[in-house]
């Protein structure tokens, strides 16, 4: 797993502080029903989420800027429709995440909610990242609801509570909630992984002098979440391609995988660890 979380924190990096776009993030891959009313629309490696309810919709996260076509391609492939869309949320605002999130709001008009700490880089379209520089802009979004720690997000029998898991973002935050299908219920964590960029310094930055306390917090946080099913920002993150291939019949275990957490989460505090000590 050590070797498989370096190679995905490479993967990122080259992407990020190469200013080179991983070409698996614009990659198409096709739309599959994770559980219950809870459908994977994102592509190749950025994954989106869509859950549906018969009040409309709440999609997560959507993919870097040019993605909005492929997702509403995806959403209309498994039967719904894109401008049902009700509600826009992420697990934090960095352009692989929301740099479609304008021209997605402006389609569906739905109402854009994101953690407080977050809001500004979104509404400035990452100027103001506590990291990444201005080639990593966006299409700015004004949120419409600001969230906080444990708020809960509600729409058509739908609760989604709000973790504040910060670190990797300001307002980076996880999404758990409850899918039914016919046989089950499943308690879904939708993890955002607090990766750590090469250029963030844990002794403190000016933007964020307090981010290897938010990581700490956060670390320990993850560790104590109780859940059966688990996925995240990054299709490769939770290893989807292994567990899932297109054309697969509907089975939700496939993402029972909390010694695959686990194991991720261990290897992120042993590399939170080493560049807190400067190695």
């Amino acid at each position: 797993m050590l070797k498989k979380l370096f190679q995905i924190t490479l993967l990122l990096l080259t992407s990020f502080c190469a200013n080179a776009q991983n070409p698996d993030w614009t990659r198409d891959y096709k739309p599959f029903r994770i559980a219950g009313n809870l459908y994977y629309v994102g592509t190749y490696d950025l994954a989106c989420y869509l859950i549906t309810t018969q009040q409309g919709h709440i999609l997560i996260n959507t993919g870097t800027t040019g993605s909005a076509p492929m997702i509403r391609s995806h959403v209309e492939a498994l039967g719904f429709k894109f401008t049902d869309i009700r509600i826009l949320l992420t697990t934090h605002a960095h352009v692989d995440h929301v740099g479609a999130m304008a021209a997605i709001k402006k389609t569906t008009g739905a109402k854009m909610m994101i953690n407080e700490k977050d809001a500004l880089v979104l509404a400035d379209g990452g100027k103001s990242d506590y990291v990444l520089g201005p080639e990593f802009r966006f299409d700015p979004v004004k949120a419409d609801r600001l969230l906080h720690k444990q708020d809960t997000i509600t729409l058509g029998g739908m609760q989604i509570i709000e973790l504040h898991h910060p670190g990797h973002t300001k307002g980076a935050n996880s999404f758990m909630f409850t899918v039914k299908d016919s046989s089950r219920s499943y308690r879904v964590l939708i993890a955002n992984m607090p990766s750590i960029l090469d250029e963030t310094n844990l002794a403190g930055m000016p933007k964020y002098p307090e981010v290897a306390k938010d990581y700490a917090y956060t670390l320990g946080a993850m560790k104590k979440l109780q859940f059966d099913l688990w996925l995240s920002s990054h299709a490769s993150q939770f290893e989807l391609h292994e567990k899932h291939k297109p054309n697969d019949a509907y089975n939700p275990a496939v993402f029972a995988d909390r010694k695959g957490y686990d194991t991720y989460l261990n290897d992120l505090q042993n590399a939170y660890l080493k560049k807190l000590k400067g190695k």
